[in-house]
């Protein structure tokens, strides 16, 4: 590869060109999000300025940025950024890239908390990027938010996102829901997950820009249901008769999903994205 470009516009081109040529399934937006990257710009604003002229070290910065999407980088850990939910998100290689299904997880929390009293107790566990925590303590009324992670360093990352949007999230290290205080037992009137539901083997199957990032959070357990399997009956412990237990899984899980969390304990049911494909399971704790 050489930087045969000089213009937004050649730059833009390349790219392209290269991306697609490299099998990548979204060649133009990855192009166009990179450069925005590079010159601390919009993307509307690069198709405003074709013309414009690039510097050496734009160039330079540019074409690596296209070299490493090319061996299999994410284009948010190339930018450090990622929106979801309408907010922008650091991310680093330490965390999962939120992705935009995870919205519906989210939405769907929102509609649960609507309307109800001020003061909902909600706890996100697996934080990861803090993503779903940040939303929820953007976009509920004064919801207390706890949000636990086993990583101390996705914690950091989460924990500038909260400094990033102001929002109050109280963190704990810890696995699943161990490290919420007991003496929040009966009292929770929501848990959310978006926990790792990729059976492991596969894996290796993954496109590589998944690959790439934490292992941790990716692999599931033989079935990708291992620890929706522990974090139930946690779950079960801590919620407020009637709260619901959110948590994403993936397309072909449903059924296997729904038996972890049976009926008299729960009302369950599976919430679908816009394809109509298996997304969420909503599982309320029976009065």
């Amino acid at each position: 590869m050489s930087d045969p470009f000089s213009t937004v516009g050649e730059a833009l081109a390349w790219a392209r060109t290269a991306l697609r040529a490299g099998d990548n399934e979204t060649p133009a937006l990855d192009a166009a999000v990179l450069l925005a990257a590079v010159l601390g710009c919009d993307r509307v604003d690069l198709y405003r300025e074709p013309e414009r002229a690039l510097t050496e070290t734009e160039r330079g910065r540019f074409e690596q940025m296209v070299r490493d999407r090319l061996a299999g980088r994410p284009v948010a850990y190339l930018t450090g950024h990622r929106e979801f939910m309408g907010l922008d998100f650091v991310v680093t290689p330490e965390v999962l890239v939120p992705r935009p299904e995870t919205e519906l997880i989210v939405e769907e929390a929102l509609r649960l908390m609507s309307g109800g009293p001020e003061g909902s107790l909600v706890v996100d566990v697996g934080t990861g990027s803090g993503a779903i925590a940040v939303s929820l303590a953007r976009y509920v009324r004064g919801a207390r938010v706890l949000a636990t992670d086993l990583s101390e360093a996705a914690l950091t990352v989460a924990r500038l996102n909260v400094g990033r949007h102001r929002v109050a999230v109280e963190f704990l290290l810890g696995d699943l829901m161990e490290p919420i205080p007991a003496a929040l037992a009966g009292q929770i009137d929501l848990i959310i997950a978006n926990l790792p539901y990729i059976p492991t083997a596969q894996m290796d199957t993954l496109p590589r820009a998944v690959r790439a990032e934490p292992r941790l959070a990716l692999d599931g357990g033989p079935d990708g249901l291992d620890l929706y399997r522990r974090l139930v009956p946690q779950a079960h412990r801590f919620l407020r008769p009637g709260g619901s237990l959110l948590f994403e899984i993936a397309p072909g899980q449903g059924r296997a999903a729904l038996t972890i969390v049976p009926s008299p304990d729960w009302e369950s049911r599976i919430l679908t994205d816009l394809a109509e494909r298996e997304r969420v399971v909503i599982a309320c704790k029976s009065l």
